[in-house]
């Protein structure tokens, strides 16, 4: 059997079994995100059949829950303190790659969707907007108490780094509250942004994220949006540098339009690279210089953990380009989506992405999951421990990134440098006819 004859049996294979039926061969239509009707919604219980009205009210509460997440970084001191075990200084990696994912399994899919009467009223309600400023000061109560353990805490070093990266996951999190506040027209929402950004020093997500990935998303022109064949580890070092780049590009030019000069405290790079600094020096005055490694390597945990997610969230994808030669508006078709119910509180809805890239002016307790979307098999906590391991990451994903595009993956957005060797590894005819012929 040749290579293209072997993956196109994977690719027929998880075509018939394992692909979700959003993904495999369904024809393309502009997305809807439409809401779901009481009938739509499934129920809590298999034996009490709860309408949307009433789920949508039990979910409202299941928002603080989101705000276990800063929270999870006070657990090591006192696991280790009750059992004497110090592996729990790790902890933030069982609670974020091990119990996320068995809770997902568990809760299995969300399935609920606002009615477009409701979604007004839900939008402006401001309990949901407390839900994401109360987990700022969380975030920087467990750093302060950080940091404590590191200066004063009888840690070893192994002890230390394992603490610094279970920050460092809440940290990540925490770039996920700042992308929800960021995203809004109040100005005191996106000065929270930035504050919730300090922590990793990654103050020019908040430029390029909605001004450069929101624009570019799904070309090869985004740094954020990973290309089919391209593995995590490369992809890493790419989106980090480039959307550096891409954001201090962004905002000179923005400033060079008001004539201000590129290194002014009111280029919004400057700004929060200066609030990063302010934080670290404060924290290395309070406790000691001993603590700045710890600080520097929770946060590159935390943007690491975000630069991860955006792997996920558009591997493959491509927009097409109109008669005139331009990508056509993001839809649905172009970001991976996943409704498990306990990362989509967690992560504030950030799994049913395509109805945010669709309608970014819209709040995370309105966002819509689409049938039109590509799904992913897992939750992101899955998928991101997924995409630490290319093989597997590419044994699962590639076949679906092919069949959302009825097999022809030269509409895929493919890796350079590997694009030759994919088409051909897939050049076979008719490569996937899903339910219907196997191409053997």
């Amino acid at each position: 059997m040749s290579q293209a004859d072997r993956n196109c049996a994977v690719v027929d294979e998880v075509s018939v079994g394992s692909v979700s039926p959003h993904v495999a061969l369904r024809p393309e239509r502009e997305a809807s995100c439409a809401s779901t009707s009481a009938s739509d919604v499934p129920s809590i219980t298999a034996a009490q059949p709860v309408t949307a009205e009433n789920r949508r009210g039990y979910k409202r509460y299941l928002w603080l829950l989101g705000l276990l997440a800063p929270a999870s970084a006070l657990l090591p001191s006192q696991l280790v303190l009750w059992t004497g075990m110090p592996i729990f200084w790790w902890s933030g990696l069982m609670v974020f790659f091990v119990i996320i994912p068995v809770l997902d399994k568990v809760a299995g899919e969300d399935g609920d969707n606002p009615s477009d009467t409701d979604v007004s009223s839900m939008q402006e309600d401001k309990f949901y907007r407390w839900c994401t400023y109360a987990f700022l000061p969380i975030q920087f109560f467990t750093l302060l108490v950080a940091c404590w353990m590191w200066s004063f805490g009888d840690l070893t070093i192994i002890d230390r780094i394992g603490l610094a990266v279970t920050v460092g996951l809440v940290a990540g999190t925490g770039i996920n509250a700042a992308h929800e506040l960021g995203h809004r027209v109040e100005r005191h929402e996106r000065w929270l942004a930035k504050v919730a950004l300090t922590q990793t020093f990654y103050g020019h997500f908040y430029v390029e994220h909605n001004r450069g990935h929101h624009v570019k998303v799904a070309t090869p022109d985004d740094p954020a949006s990973s290309r089919l064949g391209e593995n995590l580890w490369t992809f890493l070092p790419r989106t980090v540098v480039l959307g550096l780049i891409s954001a201090w590009h962004l905002e000179t030019q923005r400033l060079a339009r008001e004539s201000i000069r590129p290194w002014s405290i009111r280029n919004n790079l400057v700004h929060s690279w200066l609030m990063s600094a302010v934080l670290f020096a404060l924290l290395a005055l309070a406790f000691g210089p001993e603590i700045l490694p710890y600080l520097v390597l929770q946060a590159v945990v935390g943007f690491l953990l975000l630069e991860t997610v955006n792997y996920v969230e558009h591997y493959g994808l491509l927009r097409e380009k109109n008669a005139r030669g331009r990508y056509v508006r993001c839809s649905s078709r172009h970001s991976w989506n996943s409704d498990r119910l306990c990362t989509n509180i967690f992560l504030y809805h950030l799994q049913r992405h395509s109805d945010h890239h669709a309608n970014p002016s819209k709040r995370y307790q309105v966002l819509r999951t689409c049938d039109e979307a590509p799904q992913l098999p897992a939750g992101y906590a899955t998928m991101v421990m997924m995409a630490a391991f290319p093989p597997l990451w590419r044994r699962v994903m590639d076949p679906r990134v092919i069949a959302h595009y009825g097999g022809d993956v030269s509409r895929a957005n493919i890796l350079p440098r590997k694009r030759e060797k994919i088409l051909r590894a897939y050049a076979a005819p008719g490569c996937v006819q899903a339910r219907m012929t196997k191409c053997r």
